[in-house]
């Protein structure tokens, strides 16, 4: 076999990822609070760029400023314990605020502050009281008087080991609590998640109806009390399209207050124009290439503002049911559904819809809500798996809570009503809207 040197030409096609490009892509995936950041990353290395922040921004800016004015002022204030606010205050925070004005000796305060340390975001105390002992060099009687400590402050449950213990300390405050209500607590927690009211009125000697009662007050208890405190700050959400019912019709507006406005400044642009010999050609090529940068980009935003329209506009006019109806009546829908009426690819109408918002009529949403999976109907035009879960829940908030609908019956009304759905689909669905099972459901 011979083998030799030769030259031959060969046409190819190829995608060219030119700077450009990819900065348009870049543009038209990011959201309206993260295309800010990235325009003011831009502006600080291009002085030919003047950047104008969208007005939310500025009032979300302003009532951030104003809490941390207020905040600083309340630190040089005293407040009685029933008169402090938990909003944008950490547990540990408003446990330790409390700790300062109970009677207690500095080690008590010293031990019950480390184990306030310790609490989980729940309020929950993971750590033994054997390890609380060793680490800070004290009895494990003197670490248990500082836990009890801890547990006396709000909210009631605060300090607890165990979701048992949790809970008897909130049941204990109520006056004249049952005693079956503590002797559920204490022992059967996972017969009441499993809904065996007959096994645990059984167990105590008493009624069902009695049991139910007790199991309705159980369920009042908060599991998790130190989850309402916080530091992080509030999410402020706008939306970067808005959709109007107007004259029976639906109008997109793609929200250009929700955008960062970019200007190009006027005094580079006239350097440019100017032919004195005073500018140097190497500055004119600089500032040529800044501004063509700056005027990319620009083109780049309006690229990302149709595109964000178009595929608005197309989920629309496939959801118009759910706009007009409610969540009962959403489609399911595909990336390639909305690709194929706009003329995009798929990776285009995700990109334009990843953490992206819609305000509309009946509500505020993220784009990407609207695709979603679901069953076909006898009318050929399927259901989505939200609008199931919204059938689901209506069944249940109809039924007879003596007798309430099995998994099996479910689907046999939704059967009944064109959808085609198996059994086990319904049992998927009703976990995933957080629908307890039939057993869980029954009263008596």
């Amino acid at each position: 076999m011979r083998m030799g040197y030769g030259l031959w030409q060969e046409q190819t096609q190829k995608l060219v990822m030119t700077p450009e490009l990819r900065q348009a892509i870049t543009v038209l995936q990011y959201s309206s609070q993260e295309l800010l950041e990235y325009l003011e990353e831009e502006v600080a290395h291009n002085p030919v760029m003047e950047l104008e922040a969208p007005e939310w921004l500025q009032i979300a800016k302003e009532l951030r400023d104003n809490r941390q004015r207020s905040n600083s002022r309340d630190q040089h204030k005293e407040f009685p314990v029933e008169s402090v606010v938990r909003a944008n205050q950490s547990l540990e925070e408003y446990l330790n605020r409390q700790l300062s004005l109970v009677k207690a000796s500095p080690k008590e305060r010293q031990l019950a502050a480390f184990i306030i340390g310790n609490l989980d975001s729940n309020g929950y105390l993971t750590m033994k009281l054997e390890e609380v002992a060793e680490i800070r060099g004290c009895t494990r009687d003197e670490a248990e008087t500082a836990l009890r400590l801890v547990q006396s402050l709000e909210p009631t449950g605060v300090g607890a080991r165990s979701l048992e213990e949790c809970l008897l300390l909130q049941a204990l405050e109520i006056r004249g609590i049952s005693p079956v209500v503590l002797d559920i607590i204490e022992h059967h927690l996972a017969d009441v998640a499993q809904g065996r009211i007959g096994k645990i009125a059984s167990a105590l000697g008493v009624t069902p109806k009695e049991t139910q009662q007790a199991i309705d007050l159980i369920r009042t208890l908060d599991p998790k009390p130190g989850r309402w405190y916080t530091h992080e700050p509030p999410t402020y959400i706008s939306p970067d399209v808005i959709v109007e019912r107007v004259s029976g019709e639906y109008v997109v507006v793609v929200n250009d207050q929700a955008l960062p406005r970019l200007h190009i400044n006027d005094f580079y642009r006239k350097v440019l124009e100017q032919k004195e010999d005073g500018i140097s050609r190497e500055t004119k090529e600089y500032i040529s290439g800044k501004l063509n940068s700056a005027l990319w980009l620009l083109r780049s935003i309006e690229q990302r503002r149709q595109t964000l329209f178009k595929v608005t506009e197309a989920i629309v006019d496939l959801q118009k049911e759910f706009l007009d109806h409610g969540v009962r009546k959403l489609r399911p829908l595909t990336l390639k559904q909305v690709a194929d009426r706009i003329g995009m690819h798929e990776s285009t109408v995700s990109r334009a819809t990843s953490g992206k918002y819609v305000q509309t009529p009946r509500g505020v949403f993220e784009l990407k809500y609207f695709f979603t999976s679901g069953v076909s109907t006898e009318a050929g035009d399927g259901a989505s798996a939200e609008s199931i879960k919204a059938k689901i829940r209506a069944l249940v908030e109809r039924e007879d809570s003596a007798q309430p609908l099995s998994d099996q019956k479910i689907c046999e009304l939704l059967q009944e009503e064109g959808v085609r759905i198996s059994r086990r689909t319904v049992a998927k669905y009703r976990e995933e809207a957080g629908i307890a099972s039939s057993m869980q459901r029954k009263r008596y």
